[in-house]
């Protein structure tokens, strides 16, 4: 099966993806990374109310091959998360992208988009390599 990336979307290197809408971003992580962890059985994300930094670290992603660290693509605070995904990990792996968000950001006024962010065309060329 192809892995999709859509192309509303902008990607980190580490695999995460971010959506923005207005002052809201979208956070989660990308159908290559879930592909590449296998059975996803643990989310820790930070609760509604929490800040998040662009470029540090706003939880973990457990499979049974590894825990690995997500990072956030910009400034600002928790609105939503995705109790849904939390409950079920292992859904993350149906989509990603609609049904398998985890967080919902109000951006900080002062956040600047992370300028590191590939396009969709960008991320599957880099992904394709590796």
């Amino acid at each position: 099966m192809a892995l999709e990336y859509p192309d509303d979307l902008k990607y980190l290197d580490s695999h995460e993806y971010v959506r923005l809408e207005g002052t809201t971003a979208t956070l989660g992580i990308s159908a290559f990374a879930v592909d590449q962890l296998g059975d996803i059985v643990f989310l820790d994300l930070p609760e509604v109310g929490a800040t998040v930094t662009q470029g540090e670290t706003f939880g973990t992603v457990e499979s049974v091959k590894a825990v690995e660290d997500m990072y956030s693509a910009v400034s600002g605070t928790v609105i939503d998360r995705n109790e849904a995904m939390i409950n079920e990990p292992e859904k993350l792996a149906e989509d990603p992208y609609e049904a398998g968000w985890l967080l919902k950001i109000s951006l900080a006024e002062e956040s600047p988009i992370a300028d590191n962010l590939f396009s969709a065309a960008e991320y599957r060329s880099r992904v394709a390599g590796e």
